[in-house]
C-alpha cells in the first residue's frame, strides 16, 4: 500500500449515442468505481476530462482521481496527457482502462506497458505521452462475426446475450481496477488475469 495517487482513465466516446457501445466499456467500469466512491464526475476544463478524487475502502493512502476524457476515444492523448502534468501522476500509476478486441467478451487482463494493438485511443496517449509505459486493465469485447469491420464493431451496442452478462463483468472489471489502487499491480494480476 502506497500514498502515491493513482490516475484511473476509463476510455469511451462522449455522449448518449456511445454510451451503452463495445467501445464505452471503460468509462462504464469508470462510473461504477464513481458511484461506488458515492461521488460524481465533474467537468474539469483544463484537462478536457470529467473527474473525482475518491479514497478506496476509507483507507488513507489509496487515493485516486477518476478521469474520463471528454474527447473522442482517438483524440484521448490529450486528456490523459493533461491530466497527468495536473496531477503529477507517475507513468507507472496511471490505470487506463479500456475495450480489448482480441479478448474473449468479459475476460480482464491487468498489464504494464506494451503496444497499441490497433486500438486509436491507446495510440493517441502514446503519441501525447512520449510512451506505453502505463498500466492498462484490458476488457475483452470479442472479435467482430463474419468479415464485420472491427471499427463499426466496436461502435455497435451490445448484443441481448452480452448485456445479460455484462453487469457482471463490468463489476468484476471494477473491482480491479480497485485492487490495483489498493494491492499494486501484481496483486491485482494475480487476482483477475484468468
Amino acid at each position: 500500500m502506497s500514498d502515491a495517487l493513482w490516475l484511473v482513465v476509463g476510455l469511451g466516446n462522449p455522449g448518449p449515442s456511445y454510451a451503452e457501445t463495445r467501445h464505452n466499456v471503460g468509462a462504464m467500469v469508470l462510473d461504477l468505481l464513481a458511484a461506488r466512491a458515492e461521488t460524481r464526475l465533474k467537468a474539469q476544463r483544463r484537462t478536457r476530462a470529467d473527474v473525482a478524487e475518491v479514497r478506496f475502502g476509507g483507507i488513507p493512502g489509496n487515493r485516486a482521481v477518476l478521469a474520463r476524457p471528454r474527447s473522442y476515444m482517438n483524440e484521448s492523448g490529450g486528456p490523459v496527457a493533461r491530466l497527468v502534468d495536473f496531477y503529477k501522476v507517475p507513468l507507472d500509476h496511471v490505470l487506463v482502462v479500456y475495450d480489448e478486441l482480441d479478448l474473449p467478451f468479459g475476460t480482464i487482463r491487468l498489464k504494464r506497458g506494451g503496444g497499441d494493438n490497433g486500438h486509436n485511443g491507446l495510440r493517441s496517449i502514446r503519441a501525447s505521452l512520449g510512451s506505453g509505459d502505463y498500466c492498462r486493465l484490458r476488457i475483452g469485447i470479442g472479435r467482430p462475426p463474419g468479415r464485420m469491420d472491427p471499427a463499426a464493431y466496436v461502435l455497435k451496442p451490445f448484443s441481448a446475450a452480452e448485456r445479460r452478462d455484462l453487469e457482471f463483468y463490468v463489476d468484476r472489471a471494477a473491482d480491479a481496477a480497485e485492487a490495483v489502487v489498493v494491492d499494486g499491480l501484481v496483486y491485482a494480476q494475480n487476482h483477475y488475469n484468468g
